[in-house]
C-alpha cells in the first residue's frame, strides 16, 4: 500500500519538459555534442570546448546525460540537481554563468526520464520520445533520482578525480531530495546549497507535523545526518514551496550557514536577484578557505568536547556510586560505633572494654567495608 502511494506521489512530483529541449549527437571522432531542439533551449550552435557531454550508466541500468563545465581557475566542483520542470537545455545559460561567476567546475545532469536521459541512439543522435518511454517504462521516480546522483558522483571520482572534500552539492526544489540523499552518505563534503528546498513531498501539499510512510523525499530526516555547512536560499513569496520549508531545513541543519531569504522572491526567479549571486559567491569563497586542516581541527575540537562531557558524566556517576556505601555494622562488644574502614576484613577494634563478666577483654572484632 505504502509503495503504491509513493509511486502515485511521484507522478505528481515530476513534470519533464515534453518534448525535450535538446538532443545529443555523436561526431565522427566519437565525441558527444549537444544541439538545441526547442526555442526554449539557449544552447549556442557553436561548440563549447569547456563542455564535456557524458552518458553515465546508473545501477538501475539506465543511461543519463550529464554536462560537465570546466573552469581552469576552479578549486571546487559544484554538482547541480535541478527542479522538477526543467532539463539541461533550459539550464545551459545558468550553468555557464555559475561556472564563470563562482569560479567552479560544474556538473549538471538530467534525471532518468528527463531530456535525453535514457534515450536511444538513432542516426547518430540520442532522442527521447514518449514512445521510447512507454517501451522501456522509464519514468522519473524518487529511487531513480537517487541512483542518478550516485552515478554522477562516481563519474566525478573516476573520470575527473574529484573527492568529496572538494565537492559542493547544489539542489533546487525537488533536486534537494537527491542532494540530501547523497550528502547524508558523504561525511567529508565541503558544503551544500539548498535552493527552494523541500522538507518532504507531501509537506509541499499540506503543512504536516509528522511524516507518513508513503511520503517521498523525506529531507526532514536526512538533513540531520549532514555534517558540512548548509546554505539555504528561499524566496519569501514562494507560492510553490512555502518559505517555511527552507526555514525548517536551516533550523535542523547541524552546521547552518547564514541563510538568504530573498524578499519578494518566488520559486523560479531567485537567480534574477543580485543578492543571489552575491551571497552564493561569498559562500563559495568561504568554502574554499575551509581547508581540510581547518575542518579536521574543528572535528578534533568536537570530539574533545564530547570526550569531556562523557568523562564528566562518568565522574558524576562514580561519585554517586561512592556515596552509596554499605552501612557499617556496629561492634558487637564495644560502644564504639565502628572502626575506620578500608576493606572487608576482621580486625581488632583498637579499644579495650569490659566483657560481660566485668573484666578487661582483648580487643573486640569489627567489620571493615570499602
Amino acid at each position: 500500500m505504502g509503495c503504491s502511494l509513493s509511486h502515485l506521489a511521484s507522478k505528481f512530483a515530476f513534470f519533464p519538459p515534453s518534448p525535450p529541449t535538446y538532443k545529443i549527437k555523436k561526431r565522427e571522432d566519437g565525441k558527444l555534442i549537444v544541439v538545441s531542439s526547442s526555442s526554449t533551449c539557449s544552447i549556442s550552435p557553436c561548440e563549447d570546448n569547456s563542455l564535456d557531454v557524458r552518458l553515465i550508466d546508473t545501477k538501475k541500468g539506465n543511461k543519463i546525460v550529464a554536462f560537465y563545465f570546466r573552469n581552469p581557475y576552479a578549486r571546487l566542483t559544484l554538482l547541480y540537481s535541478h527542479g522538477n520542470a526543467a532539463d539541461l537545455g533550459q539550464l545551459y545559460d545558468l550553468f555557464v554563468q555559475l561556472k564563470v561567476n563562482l569560479r567552479v567546475n560544474l556538473i549538471g545532469y538530467d534525471y532518468c526520464g528527463y531530456g535525453a536521459s535514457t534515450g536511444k541512439v538513432v542516426d547518430g543522435s540520442l532522442e527521447l520520445t514518449s514512445y521510447i518511454l512507454a517501451i522501456y517504462c522509464i519514468k522519473p521516480s524518487e529511487s531513480n533520482t537517487y541512483a542518478d546522483i550516485e552515478a554522477v558522483y562516481e563519474c566525478l571520482e573516476t573520470e575527473y578525480g574529484v573527492s568529496q572534500e572538494d565537492l559542493i552539492l547544489y539542489g533546487q526544489s525537488v533536486g534537494s531530495g537527491p542532494t540530501l540523499h547523497l550528502a547524508a552518505r558523504l561525511p567529508r563534503l565541503r558544503g551544500i546549497v539548498l535552493h527552494s528546498g523541500i522538507l518532504s513531498g507531501l509537506r509541499v501539499l499540506c503543512n504536516m507535523k509528522f511524516t507518513l510512510c508513503f511520503d517521498i523525499y523525506k529531507n526532514v530526516n536526512k538533513i540531520k545526518k549532514v555534517k558540512c555547512p548548509v546554505l539555504v536560499i528561499h524566496g519569501t513569496e514562494d507560492d510553490v514551496v512555502n518559505w517555511f520549508h527552507g526555514n525548517g531545513l536551516w533550523k535542523m541543519a547541524k552546521e547552518p550557514y547564514e541563510p538568504l531569504w530573498i524578499k519578494g522572491g518566488g520559486h523560479c526567479n531567485l537567480e534574477l536577484y543580485p543578492d543571489y549571486i552575491r551571497h552564493l559567491c561569498r559562500f563559495i569563497k568561504e568554502m574554499e578557505n575551509l581547508t581540510t586542516e581547518v575542518r579536521l581541527k574543528k572535528i578534533r575540537e568536537d570530539l574533545r568536547l564530547k570526550t569531556r562531557s562523557v568523562t564528566a558524566s562518568t565522574t558524576t556517576i562514580c561519585r554517586c556510586c561512592c556515596k552509596l556505601r554499605l552501612r557499617r555494622p556496629k561492634c558487637l562488644r564495644c560502644p564504639r560505633p565502628s572502626c575506620s574502614i578500608k576493606c572487608w576484613n576482621w580486625h581488632k577494634c583498637g579499644r579495650r572494654h569490659s566483657g560481660h563478666e566485668g573484666r578487661q577483654s582483648s580487643r573486640c572484632l569489627c567489620i571493615k567495608c570499602c
